[in-house]
């Protein structure tokens, strides 16, 4: 079923006791699961960011897939990973609407209290799911006694159906509902179009990419986002260890200087360079945190990076250029590699956070 609520809408996120009954056996409604992470936003006033009507699904190998979703919306809220031994993907958290109260505006005449939206009370009478529930569905244990986690990101095939690229409803419905302006889902058709065409096999392919690179100034980009590395696949890739904090400035380096840090299949030790990191590419932002574990949503298992990611402030997946996934709205946070960024003085130019974000 279609969203009512619309970006720039405000929201209430319902009590503690009210979202519960709203929760089956396992703590799921509609297959989505409520995590625990969830809990310290009840009785919050948030206004929504994006309708979440549909979400990319990591889950599955290569290809990518897109997957409907009925009735969620997103608030700009991320999960902590604290109910989750500490996993720091940082996902932008899905909130259905049954768990929303639609208000005015931000003003708090109305608004719940700390302690009522929080109490630790019992569910009401009629509830299949207690808070207790919602904590013991975060991870089932193994015969082996490892750990596989269940959240919104490793469980969501089974909160939303399949959805294919060409079905024309959902690029309606990103216009429709304020997540993406009419020039991005204009640009997007025609990049989609111009990319197929170039991977069809006729020939034409190199010519096309080359043509892009050549008209790229006119509209100030890149090279052809899907350019491959030039390091054999196979062969080791090259390191820098900058020690990054958080806080720190540093400037992503040209995507023409990145291609040589990255294989043909652009793997840097096994961390991918993507096509979404490329509008990033000469911008300017401040390090948000170091990676070093995260829930690998294939496998369910909480798995430790040999080398810490570097996660930055403002800066998420566009969803511009993904086959199968265009215009997925979860702004997931990109990983980067230092050798991928450098150090600048804190004189250098910050983009504003709407053009980071990709607004």
């Amino acid at each position: 079923m279609r969203s009512e609520l619309k970006v720039g809408d405000w929201v209430e996120i319902k009590s503690k006791e009210d979202i519960l009954a709203t929760l089956d056996v396992n703590g799921r409604l509609e297959g989505m699961p409520f995590m625990p992470e969830m809990f310290h936003f009840c009785g919050k006033r948030l206004q929504v960011q994006k309708r979440a009507h549909k979400s990319c699904d990591y889950t599955t190998r290569h290809p990518f897939k897109s997957r409907w979703v009925d009735r969620a919306v997103l608030l700009g809220t991320r999960c902590d990973g604290s109910g989750h031994d500490g996993c720091e993907a940082a996902c932008t958290i899905m909130w259905k609407e049954a768990w929303l109260v639609p208000v005015s505006g931000p003003g708090d005449s109305d608004r719940l209290t700390g302690a009522a939206a929080n109490a630790a009370g019992e569910p009401a009478p009629n509830a299949r799911c207690s808070e207790h529930t919602v904590w013991q569905m975060t991870h089932v244990t193994e015969p082996d006694g490892s750990r596989k986690y269940l959240c919104q990101a490793t469980q969501i095939q089974q909160a939303s159906t399949p959805l294919h690229w060409w079905d024309l409803r959902q690029y309606v419905e990103d216009y429709a509902s304020g997540n993406v302006p009419l020039g991005r889902l204009l640009s997007g058709t025609i990049y989609s179009a111009y990319f197929h065409l170039s991977q069809a096999g006729i020939g034409i392919g190199r010519p096309m990419r080359a043509l892009y690179n050549l008209c790229r100034p006119l509209w100030r980009g890149s090279r052809f986002p899907r350019t491959a590395g030039v390091i054999p696949e196979g062969s080791p890739t090259p390191v820098s260890n900058l020690n990054l904090q958080p806080g720190e400035l540093v400037r992503v380096k040209p995507h023409e200087d990145i291609l040589q840090t990255v294989t043909t299949d652009n793997l840097n030790r096994g961390m991918k360079w993507d096509a979404e990191l490329v509008p990033y590419c000469g911008q300017t932002h401040r390090v948000l945190r170091r990676v070093h574990q995260l829930i690998d949503e294939k496998t369910s298992k909480m798995v430790r990076m040999k080398t810490a990611g570097i996660v930055l402030d403002n800066v998420t997946c566009q969803a511009r250029y993904s086959q199968c996934r265009m215009h997925c709205p979860r702004a997931m946070y990109p990983y980067w590699r230092e050798i991928w960024l450098e150090r600048v003085g804190e004189n250098a130019a910050e983009p504003p956070a709407t053009a980071a974000a990709g607004q």
